[in-house]
């Protein structure tokens, strides 16, 4: 009965403002009494944070927090492709005739990702792609995969299905129905990438560095707009981060890549570890 129930109840929650009202429960200061106890369900390892538990004000604040440098090394190389965040591998391979699998039978458009841009979308096809699924216990901060310049960023107002696997199984085109919010990156000579950083249930909005954009914004609109000064970012430093666990989904315009050994579907990953490699 269960499975039959919920796959119907997810396509009806008022997900946007749940995820809203959840933001802001978190975002409370009685929502510090529930550190302690997440660390303790979670098992996070707090020997790796920043700072000391109890100086996180909220429970938003500590899942937000950051680490000390030293506990995510940044795979080197020039022509090295890293993993922007931590979380596990649910899907990767490659960009086939404009399409890319959210799970198995199921499939999803590069168009409909990138907000029905067939000039963008194109820029990818053949190359490939890594979705990374962040669980409430793992680092939300996102991270640059490669040295670049940040050229363009697109806010995709949407949905807010859940991203776990009852979402993946049940929930046709999910990425491309959920907000998200696009950045574009262009390196030197690794090619184009767009690191698309998807919204779910109870992610109270997604974050960036490089300007004020964000998601689930109260009717929100699509924009698409240039960043000003095209800020050039080092391999590893933070670019956003997520308020709740999400998605992100990296497309990489370059064909001649080759995915680092043990990359593979499932696969646990910390931010820095090494992802693709350059061929030639």
């Amino acid at each position: 009965m269960r499975k039959k129930i919920l796959p119907v109840l997810i396509h009806r929650l008022p997900q946007n403002a749940m995820s809203r009202t959840m933001g802001k429960i978190t975002a409370s200061r009685f929502s510090r009494l529930a550190i302690q106890r997440y660390i303790r369900h979670y098992h996070i390892d707090s020997t790796v944070i920043e700072k000391p538990v109890n100086q996180y004000r909220t429970l938003k604040e500590f899942f937000c927090r950051r680490l000390k440098p030293e506990a995510r090394p940044i795979a080197p190389g020039d022509h090295v492709i890293v993993s922007p965040v931590d979380g596990t591998v649910s899907q990767l391979g490659d960009i086939c005739e404009g399409t890319l699998i959210q799970a198995k039978g199921k499939q999803f458009d590069v168009v409909e990702l990138l907000g029905g841009s067939v000039e963008e979308a194109k820029r990818y096809y053949g190359g490939k792609f890594i979705t990374i699924y962040l669980s409430p216990r793992d680092y939300h901060r996102i991270h640059m995969p490669v040295e670049g310049d940040l050229i363009r960023y697109c806010y995709l107002p949407g949905r807010l299905y859940p991203v776990n696997k009852l979402g993946i199984e049940n929930v046709d085109r999910l990425f491309a129905r959920n907000e998200r919010l696009v950045t574009y990156i262009q390196t030197k000579d690794m090619g184009d990438l767009a690191l698309v950083k998807v919204g779910a249930l109870f992610v109270g909005s997604v974050k960036v560095s490089y300007n004020t954009a964000t998601t689930n914004i109260k009717h929100g609109r699509q924009t698409s707009e240039l960043i000003v000064d095209t800020p050039h970012y080092q391999k590893g430093e933070e670019l956003g981060w997520f308020e709740f666990g999400s998605t992100v989904i990296l497309l990489l315009e370059s064909n001649h890549l080759k995915w680092a050994e043990g990359i593979e579907m499932g696969k646990s990953l910390l931010m820095g570890q090494l992802l693709a490699e350059k061929t030639e």
